[in-house]
């Protein structure tokens, strides 16, 4: 028996273009009935990334696959195939590395490789929505001889930040920034200066402020006004934005704004020719506001959703959602006297007539620290099976 543990040194999450990197550890386990001959032998161990697709039937249709041509070897259970067994396609994988051949552990002996692999840039994000999934995995295929393969799949996550592939890191190492403190190999400190580069980028997208103010009205006046600092977030970001109902012709009786995704098929790919488009909610907030003023809301950008993207076969895209419920009468006409003693109680009408009208504003939303989504990951870093 031989156990196999793979460990993801810095967590779960990565940007598209970093290198990831795993240990792996095979251990023959020591026990009271160990002896010289209790020896364990593997033949070879690979390890290689892909990325899976799958797609709703209902929703999407797919041309067909080049994977119908595939090698006729690859039923075999002897050949190292990292999406065996798995639903979809797989749309996206790196060359296989191979760790080792012909490896004997003693009892009570581990021996552990180090696998590293740049993540392609040209590759979608992960994403589970309504219509496809985009998976990424680590497959690690261990085998001893004259017996089947044995499948470790480490399941991860990928961000995807458009522009970082773009960029050409300076020649002089010299002006580059650096940690005098920290010893680092080259490509751990290129690595390190990808993820700093991202998170400068993304703060410099993400902390432009300027005032967005827009009209709420409908066909009888106007209703309000909204404002809003800023239309660009990242992931674990709160969207904040304000109401001012004190100039409105018309009383607004209830509000409630929806934090959105819209998961749309590209045209071609679509099951029926227009089909209706997929929301998620991630967070909302509703409020009755006769006679208020002025109103806020904050809603939370969960860490783990996806930020918006683009492929040829689906699109996502966030939005807020507002829908309001306004009086078909007067604001005065909205409370009624109880009582005519000297103590007045207003109370409210029981019956009135109301409209109500929606609206959505747009708005982007990017990655974030890889090392920041990591902490709310359902992904675990550690991985492992025994053979």
């Amino acid at each position: 028996m031989i156990e196999v543990l793979a460990k993801l040194g810095r967590g779960p999450v990565f940007l598209a273009g970093e290198v990831l990197e795993c240990v792996i550890t095979f251990t023959n386990p020591l026990s009271a009935s160990s002896t010289s001959a209790s020896s364990e032998m593997l033949a070879w161990a690979s390890a290689q990334i892909h990325c899976q697709f799958h797609a709703s039937e209902n929703r999407v249709a797919l041309p067909p696959s080049d994977g119908s041509k595939h090698d006729v070897q690859a039923e075999n259970e002897t050949v190292f195939v990292p999406n065996r067994g798995e639903r979809g396609q797989c749309i996206l994988s790196t060359p296989p590395k191979i760790l080792f051949c012909d490896l004997r552990l003693d009892p009570g002996e581990s021996k552990s490789y180090s696998y590293c692999e740049t993540l392609p840039v040209d590759g979608p994000p992960s994403f589970r929505g309504q219509s496809v999934k985009y998976v990424y995995k680590l497959t690690i295929g261990c085998q001893r001889v004259n017996s089947p393969i044995k499948l470790l799949r480490v399941p991860f996550r990928v961000l995807v930040l458009h522009g970082l592939k773009d960029y050409q890191f300076p020649q002089d190492e010299a002006v580059a920034p650096s940690n005098p403190f920290l010893e680092e190999e080259e490509g751990l400190k290129k690595d390190s200066r990808l993820a700093d580069l991202a998170t400068e980028l993304l703060m410099v997208a993400t902390s432009r402020r300027s005032l967005h103010l827009y009209n709420i009205s409908n066909t009888r006046g106007k209703v309000g006004t909204f404002c809003i600092f800023k239309t660009v977030y990242k992931i674990g970001e709160d969207v904040i934005g304000t109401f001012n109902f004190s100039e409105g012709d018309i009383p607004c009786l209830q509000f409630s704004v929806s934090l959105q995704t819209e998961e749309s098929i590209q045209e071609e790919f679509q099951r029926r020719r227009g089909q209706s488009i997929s929301f998620t909610v991630h967070a909302r907030h509703q409020e009755s506001c006769l006679h208020t003023g002025q109103s806020s809301f904050s809603l939370p950008i969960p860490l783990s959703s996806t930020p918006g993207f683009t492929t040829n076969i689906v699109s996502l895209k966030w939005r807020l959602h507002f829908e309001f419920v306004t009086s078909g009468e007067s604001a005065e006409t909205c409370l009624v006297r109880g009582s005519q003693s000297e103590a007045v109680t207003w109370t409210g009408v029981e019956q009135m007539e109301v409209d109500t009208f929606s609206w959505d504003l747009p708005i982007k939303v990017l990655p974030t620290n890889p090392i920041l989504a990591s902490y709310v990951s359902q992904f675990s870093s550690t991985n492992s099976i025994t053979i």
